[in-house]
């Protein structure tokens, strides 16, 4: 899942339609999304019990690690991207790398974000829509 739906479910604000989606599947987040949730922990000052219960949350996913697949598949992606002129945020392109390096579908809310990556890379979205 990317950042957007992970910060919704983990405030348990996700849209009832992709909730329903993604029942029964095993959840997993990238090592991206990991670190946007980190930051987004770290810029908001957390006091030590909200960061305790937001590690035990975290803890129940199991992780895409940024590793030499998904680093390779990211440069050919990037590379696609920049030279079709559809540069993006960069942490987009790393999600979509680790979901098409583990053939994973990828559960958003920004389905506008990773277009790009479904129409030339072949991604799979599970979105609200």
């Amino acid at each position: 899942m990317d950042t957007d739906v992970a910060s919704r479910l983990h405030k348990n604000s996700l849209p009832p339609q992709l909730a329903a989606r993604i029942a029964g599947r095993r959840a997993l987040l990238t090592f991206v999304t990991l670190g946007e949730l980190t930051k987004w922990v770290e810029v908001r000052h957390w006091g030590n019990t909200r960061r305790q219960n937001f590690s035990d949350w975290v803890s129940g996913f199991a992780v895409l690690e940024g590793d030499e697949s998904v680093a390779t598949t990211w440069g050919r992606i990037a590379a696609q991207a920049q030279l079709r002129g559809q540069t993006g945020p960069q942490n987009d392109s790393w999600i979509a790398a680790a979901c098409l390096t583990h053939d994973l579908p990828l559960a958003t809310l920004k389905v506008k974000d990773f277009q790009r990556f479904v129409d030339h890379n072949g991604l799979r979205l599970i979105t609200a829509e």
